[in-house]
């Protein structure tokens, strides 16, 4: 029982970090965008 419960911490710890780095992607994508379309209207 013990195995499984640090299985799945060790599984919710990996999922938690690449959550975060497909934030960090999506913000970064969407803050390149919007500069491009601002630059676009300037």
């Amino acid at each position: 029982m013990q195995t499984i419960s640090n299985g799945y911490r060790g599984l919710s710890l990996l999922l938690d970090l690449n959550l975060d780095r497909l934030f960090s992607v999506v913000a970064i994508g969407g803050a390149l965008m919007a500069g491009a379309y601002l630059g676009s209207i300037l």
